[in-house]
């Protein structure tokens, strides 16, 4: 028996086909394979392709079950609208299910994937988990999931005798909360600049805001300052998370010292709504491409900075999640326990 499993983001697809034994799926795949959105026109051209190319393989047995992790919310196995990736229709598990002949079709939130991934991660293992913050995970306390990628994603997971169940947030669209001068400065920019009033957090956490954080130090701060060819890069945002780490550019460090902060802040934010004793993870792949960035105090420096509440802060265990498929993990481990 194999299923499938999927990861949509607004910039790439990945897919995974894994076997099922003993009614769990495995971790290592049979095949896989990452697709660039804007190059289809929906999900089915993407899994069509890649079970074509699947079945080539020796030993190849078509999937009973699939699930989608989605970057959206998932409404009655419906997503209307995906994330940062428009020119998609909405997807229903449904229609999925008659269009790619498969007998079992489910729709979660990417993050609802990530909650259920988790659970397979092992904290020894350093190409899972780093710790950020050491303090003892007490047994059956919430766990909370934040992490920037192409968007901003949150969820949560609360735990029973060793059930998890876990729960979607679109938390990335809630206002972003300025605390400082800079910060009150970009957000009354990024209202200028595309002619809003709500600023969302994902304005300012995610690839694209790295890059519109650059724009307003070098519009607003440091005009002066030269940018070279960092905004004609493939991945701007990848171009100054590098020279920042590299310390080659005062406007790039500049920057991820701002994001890092902004980031750190939120993350506290979603710790005191939830007081996520058993581990706050940090998902999505800037955390964990940038690793020493996020380890270079500002992040936690921000996210203690709770006055009163400082203290309880340094009891939350966080966690960098240093495995990239953890959504693929979880949308297999959904399929087998939960389909």
């Amino acid at each position: 028996m194999s299923l499938l499993a999927g990861d949509i983001g607004g910039t790439n697809t990945r897919l995974r086909l894994v076997g099922v034994e003993n009614g769990s799926a495995s971790r290592q795949p049979f095949y896989e394979k990452t697709y660039a959105c804007s190059k289809f026109q929906n999900l089915v051209e993407i899994v069509e392709d890649f079970l074509k190319e699947a079945s080539q393989k020796q030993n190849y047995t078509p999937p009973t079950k699939a699930c989608f992790a989605v970057a959206g919310p998932v409404v009655n196995n419906t997503c209307e609208k995906i994330s940062n990736l428009g020119h998609w229709p909405r997807l229903e598990a449904e229609a999925l299910q008659k269009e790619l002949e498969i007998e079992k079709v489910s729709l979660i939130n990417d993050f609802a994937a990530v909650g259920y991934g988790i659970q397979s991660l092992k904290e020894s293992d350093p190409q899972d988990l780093e710790i950020l913050q050491n303090a003892e995970p007490q047994p059956d306390a919430p766990l909370a999931i934040i992490g920037a990628g192409t968007g901003l994603g949150k969820g949560y997971v609360t735990r029973e005798g060793g059930t998890y169940n876990v729960g979607a947030s679109e938390g990335g669209h809630a206002d972003f909360a300025a605390r400082t001068e800079w910060e009150f400065e970009l957000l009354l920019y990024l209202q200028e600049r595309y002619n809003i009033s709500h600023v969302s957090v994902e304005r300012v956490l995610s690839g694209p805001a790295i890059v519109d954080i650059f724009k307003f130090l070098r519009d607003r701060k440091f005009p002066g300052e030269p940018v070279g060819d960092i905004l004609n890069a493939p991945d701007p945002a990848e171009a100054i998370a590098k020279a920042a780490a590299q310390k080659s550019s005062f406007l790039c460090e500049r920057t991820m010292q701002i994001f890092m902060e902004a980031y750190g802040a939120d993350a506290g934010n979603l710790a005191l709504y939830n007081l996520p004793y058993g581990g706050l993870y940090i998902a999505g792949g800037i955390a964990a491409k940038n690793i020493e960035l996020m380890k270079g105090g500002g992040f936690l420096k921000a996210f203690k900075d709770k006055g009163r509440l400082s203290s309880v802060m340094e009891k939350v265990p966080v966690y960098v999640v240093m495995n990239e498929a953890v959504g693929l993990i979880g949308a297999a481990n959904y399929a087998t326990t939960k389909m």
